[in-house]
């Protein structure tokens, strides 16, 4: 039902670990880690987000390509602080996805709970399994959905 669309996310993030962001800047999105499964009639999306401000995240759905973009500041500002470490990744992290066709996509829902981002995708009525009955008669067939 999904799709990734950067198959060279892993070498990004190795060369921005070694080489970090060019010029320093936060222009390059760096992924974010993401689980997908079904449950019953949705399909959940886990998207790892810690420290992430939930006004500063972004979910946007143009025909079936889901948008996830996200913003992580720097905690600790002014002249004062001195940064001693700094291995937690900040700036901006997106992710796009291409959903199926039996999804629907006007039903998603979205919580943002411990850090991590949840999605809920319902099946779309059309693409659930239904039976169909067939009437029994003369030369005549009936066929409901």
């Amino acid at each position: 039902m999904l799709m990734r669309t950067d198959p060279f996310r892993e070498l990004d993030r190795l060369h921005r670990q070694f080489f970090g962001s060019p010029s320093g800047t936060w222009s390059q999105p760096a992924a974010m880690p993401m689980d997908a499964y079904r449950e019953g009639d949705e399909y959940v999306i886990a998207l790892d987000l810690p420290g992430v401000d939930p006004e500063a995240i972004d979910i946007d759905v143009e025909r079936n390509m889901l948008t996830v973009k996200a913003e992580r500041r720097p905690v600790a500002k002014g002249d004062e602080v001195k940064m001693e470490l700094s291995e937690r990744p900040l700036g901006a992290f997106s992710r796009q996805l291409v959903l199926a066709d039996t999804l629907d996509t006007e039903q998603i829902g979205a919580t943002y709970e411990a850090g991590v981002l949840t999605l809920r995708i319902p099946v779309a009525e059309r693409a659930k399994p239904r039976k169909i009955a067939v009437a029994q008669g003369s030369d005549r067939r009936e066929i409901r959905g």
